[in-house]
C-alpha cells in the first residue's frame, strides 16, 4: 500500500492518526505495522535520544517495527495530545503533550515532545524527537534498584 499524497500535512496527519489507531488497538502484540507503514519511506530513520531506554537509531520498517515492540515493552501507555504543528514543509516541526505511565515503576509523567519530520515523496524519511527531560523519563521507567543511563 502506498500513501496517495505528498502533501506534508495531510502525511503527518495520517501518520498521527494511524499510529493512534495503531496504540488504541494494544500497539505492537495486537497490531500490525502495516497500519503505519504507508506514511514512512523503506529507509525511514528514526533517533532516540541515546539516553531513553528505547535509545538510538532505528532504521527502516523492520527498525521502525522493533522500536515499537521496545517502546511498547517501556510504556504502560503513552498517549500524545494537544499537537500543533509548528512549521510544515519538507521538514516538519510538530509539538505535542505527552502522557505515559512506565510499565516497570507505574510512574505517571507528563511532558513536552517536539518533533521534526522529514518528508520526501510523500513518506516520512526521518523523525528527530526532542524531549525536555530525558532524565525524568529514564528514571521514571528504570526498573526498581537500577541506574538509568543518561
Amino acid at each position: 500500500m502506498t500513501n496517495p499524497t505528498t502533501d506534508p500535512h495531510t502525511v503527518l496527519t495520517g501518520m498521527y492518526a494511524a499510529e493512534a489507531e495503531y496504540l488504541a488497538a494494544g500497539g505492537p502484540d495486537a497490531a500490525s505495522f502495516d497500519l503505519l507503514a504507508p506514511f514512512f519511506a523503506p529507509d525511514v530513520a528514526l533517533h532516540q535520544a541515546e539516553g531513553l531506554p528505547y535509545g538510538g537509531t532505528w532504521r527502516g520498517h523492520e527498525g521502525l517495527a522493533r522500536f515499537f515492540r521496545t517502546m511498547g515493552g517501556v510504556w504502560e501507555t503513552f498517549a500524545m495530545t494537544d499537537q500543533e504543528f509548528l512549521a510544515i514543509g519538507g521538514t516538519s516541526v510538530v509539538s505535542t503533550r505527552i502522557r505515559a505511565r512506565a510499565r516497570a515503576t507505574g510512574r505517571e509523567l507528563r511532558f513536552p515532545m517536539l518533533q521534526t519530520l522529514t518528508v520526501r515523496d510523500g513518506r516520512i524519511t526521518e523523525v528527530r524527537p526532542f524531549y525536555w527531560d530525558t532524565r525524568a523519563i529514564a528514571e521514571a521507567c528504570a526498573t526498581p534498584g537500577a541506574t538509568p543511563a543518561v
